[in-house]
């Protein structure tokens, strides 16, 4: 009897036995489960904060931008023989084609006197970065700046260096730590006769010096950054010397191109460094004026 009551007592003990432990089974993966949601969700919570939008969300229309009577008319004289209606055309400007007027748009005029042709043209283009969470607006815009920048063939701005005490002087090779030393007349030297042109100053009747050339540079005072690109065609026999100054400069996601053209009618005639550098960095600076309001 007591072996009966044994093996029927064993198969029950066998199966709660089993029953126990699929049930720890069971704990264990589902513990493992939990672990393992606590470990991602706290990876997912180290992750760095995507970068907010740049400050740009639209910009401007290009043609009224620029549209500054006095400084246009500076830049593009009034052509003979048009009405008042012709005129306004002329200064209002042609706007460039786009496909998004919050991304890429442009504006461009073209003024012709008997004596030049003038050609001014403007382009804002606003950058986004697809990828906040890598690159900002700001950080894709200023790499679009320096490859700008480097395509025309300028440095980029770092610190000034200072020469040191033992530096070779350009001036005077045989002198480096000083100026160049001037070599004073001899005691015995006659005075310049009367009515006779002091040293340095140009004879009677001679063509005066050209006027200097500013070159292109990186420009200080214009938006984050800014340079200016200054190009004069080569001379030649019959045709005449046009001048090209670009200035492109950059707004937080913003960057603006300003190109201004001074084309002579005659050879012989070079427009001024100084004067179209001007003229464009004016109109440039009324521009970054009319983004900030």
């Amino acid at each position: 009897m007591q072996r009966k009551a044994v093996r029927r007592v064993l198969p029950g003990i066998a199966m709660l036995t089993a029953l126990a432990a699929g049930a720890a089974g069971l704990t264990g993966c589902t513990g493992g489960s939990d672990g393992a949601g606590t470990s991602d969700s706290k990876a997912g919570g180290g992750a760095a904060a995507p970068a907010q939008p740049g400050k740009y969300r639209s910009l401007p229309a290009p043609c009224r931008a620029a549209a500054d009577s006095k400084k246009l008319k500076a830049m593009l004289p009034e052509p003979d023989g048009l009405t008042p209606e012709q005129l306004d055309q002329v200064y209002a400007g042609v706007a460039d084609s786009s496909y998004d007027g919050d991304r890429h748009v442009g504006c461009r005029w073209s003024a012709q006197t008997p004596e030049e042709t003038r050609l001014l043209s403007v382009d804002f283009e606003r950058v986004v970065s697809y990828d906040r969470a890598t690159a900002s607006d700001d950080d894709k815009a200023k790499q679009v700046y320096v490859r700008l920048l480097t395509d025309a063939h300028l440095p980029f701005p770092g610190p000034a260096t200072t020469p040191g005490p033992g530096a070779a002087n350009p001036a005077n090779p045989g002198n480096p730590a000083g100026p160049a030393a001037s070599t004073p007349p001899p005691a015995n030297a006659a005075p310049p006769a009367s009515g006779a042109p002091a040293a340095g100053t140009p004879a009677p009747g001679t063509s005066p010096s050209p006027q200097p050339e500013l070159g292109s540079r990186v420009l200080e005072g214009l938006g984050t950054e800014a340079f200016i690109d200054d190009k004069l065609s080569p001379a030649g026999a019959t045709a005449a010397q046009s001048r090209t100054v670009r200035i492109v400069f950059r707004t937080s996601n913003v960057i603006v191109k300003l190109e201004y053209s001074v084309q002579p009618a005659l050879p012989g005639t070079v427009p001024s460094s100084a004067e179209t550098q001007d003229r464009a960095r004016q109109l440039a600076l009324a521009l970054a004026e009319r983004l900030n309001e």
